[in-house]
């Protein structure tokens, strides 16, 4: 997905449910976060009894059966019965941000629907198009415990007064949609959605939608457009999409992630989610850990945890040590790189990241060793962002163009040293000048190989030089 622009206490452990306690009615405890709770300083492991995705690694049933097992669907009609501003208020307790790169924090995002009804039906879309370079947990979520993000639906649709939800997935996911087909069947066959869902009385309906697996369709307004049939452009906002959204209604769109967890943090209590992770970066995240590291894998972890331990503990470490270690982006391919001197000491939250220059984006880790041509890698990000961009505006369409064409220059060494700056201001004239964030996207990985390794783009522009004049005198 996009990486859009920036902008402690406990409940109580529930018992483990049995497949009859799906929709049973039990008090709830108290989610108010302790006062004068100690400061935390360190921040993970996290421990499996706190684990949120249950199944993430596809070793269990991932079907109804199984779900009800680990607990999915349990007190769902306590939670409904509840009301729409209970939902709203254990979501803002939990602190949680939104998942898929711009960490909008959620209880108020959601809360922007519940407007004096107009007559017009209000509509939940799933933001289930992956296509940031690096980022793999929503389809995990989809694949292995697609339950949790169905029942998050009903929940979060719940909180707004939604009539249903669109789950928008990417077309080459067809494994995913697959089981999510799957699963939707079983729970509409269970009474758990659809008329009178777990028999609280609130009728919803869940959609599986499947797009053409275009990047752009990562942003919400785009989306929206793609799924009413359209070009997947995005649209310029005002009006957003709490009020215009698809089919000309109020409409939320949400990350996978953010909506699968929605259920665990009503079911535990906002306090508990809020126990995790710094303030302002609070709760677990899944984190995606990929390139040169002894054991690539998707995980789940406390938010704020440090970087370093996070590839250590889960990926098995850096090939050849941690001394090998050149440069990682952080949050998805959009994100701008940070080097070994800033990855030894940064942690993995929003706040964090940011103070770094860079950003927590999809939390998608991709770590890059000294056998890496750091130039070059960049250059393929670029070639992808020129080859993904809509051409709607003309900054992006014409500036990340020509952003294509030096980067690849300079990874032969066929530029000058002054043209380094020329694309410093190129990417300053792209970044935030187009209507949705794929310019962005495009413009901060070029920021952040300029800000961390000027030298080593100067040092091949001398190298080629040199070369050019030996063969010159030879």
């Amino acid at each position: 997905m996009l990486a859009l622009r920036q902008i402690v206490g406990s409940g109580l452990r529930l018992p483990v449910p049995t497949p009859t306690a799906a929709v049973s009615l039990v008090r709830y405890t108290s989610s108010t976060p302790t006062q004068g709770a100690p400061t935390k300083t360190k921040y993970g492991p996290l421990k499996d009894e706190d684990r949120i995705f249950t199944n993430l690694y596809g070793r269990h049933d991932w079907r109804l059966k199984g779900a009800l097992k680990r607990g999915d669907w349990y007190k769902t009609k306590e939670i409904l019965l509840k009301g729409a501003d209970w939902i709203l208020g254990e979501v803002k307790t939990s602190g949680l941000r939104g998942r898929g790169g711009a960490g909008f924090p959620t209880g108020m995002k959601w809360g922007f629907m519940n407007k004096p009804s107009d007559g017009r039906p209000k509509y939940l879309v799933v933001n289930a198009d992956e296509g940031e370079p690096g980022t793999c947990k929503d389809r995990e979520i989809m694949r292995h415990d697609p339950h949790k993000l169905i029942e998050g639906c009903l929940i979060a649709g719940r909180s707004m007064g939604a009539r249903a939800a669109y789950i928008y997935i990417r077309g080459e996911f067809y494994n995913e949609a697959s089981n999510l087909q799957v699963a939707i069947k079983e729970a509409y066959e269970a009474g758990l959605i659809g008329m009178n869902a777990c028999g609280s009385g609130y009728d919803f309906d869940v959609f599986v939608f499947r797009g053409a697996g275009a990047y752009i369709c990562g942003e919400e307004t785009a989306l929206i457009e793609s799924l009413e049939g359209k070009q997947g452009k995005p649209r310029l906002k005002p009006p957003f999409p709490a009020d215009v959204g698809v089919f000309g209604c109020p409409t939320t769109v949400a990350n996978v992630e953010t909506v699968a967890v929605s259920p665990t943090i009503c079911r535990r209590g906002g306090a508990w989610f809020h126990s995790f992770g710094r303030e302002r970066n609070s709760g677990t995240k899944l984190f995606n850990i990929s390139g040169h590291v002894n054991n690539p894998c998707t995980v789940e972890e406390e938010m704020s945890i440090p970087l370093k331990e996070l590839i250590e503990r889960h990926a098995g470490g850096v090939t050849g040590g941690w001394d090998n270690l050149l440069a990682i982006i952080p949050g998805g391919s959009s994100t701008p790189l940070i080097p070994k001197s800033v990855c030894s000491e940064v942690m993995m939250d929003f706040d964090a990241l940011v103070e770094a220059q860079t950003a927590l984006g999809t939390a998608a880790v991709i770590v890059m060793d000294k056998s890496s041509d750091v130039i070059r890698c960049i250059a393929r990000l670029m070639e992808f962002y020129k080859h993904e961009s809509c051409g709607q505006c003309t900054p992006c369409r014409e500036g990340v163009h020509w952003m294509n064409l030096m980067m690849w220059r300079f990874v032969k060494g066929d530029a000058r040293v002054a043209e380094i700056d020329m694309l410093w201001e190129i990417s300053k004239q792209v970044e935030g000048h187009s209507i949705c964030a794929l310019g962005d996207g495009a413009a901060w990985p070029a920021q952040g190989l300029i800000r961390h390794f000027r030298p080593e783009m100067e040092k091949r522009i001398q190298s080629f030089r040199e070369g050019g004049l030996a063969k010159a005198t030879a």
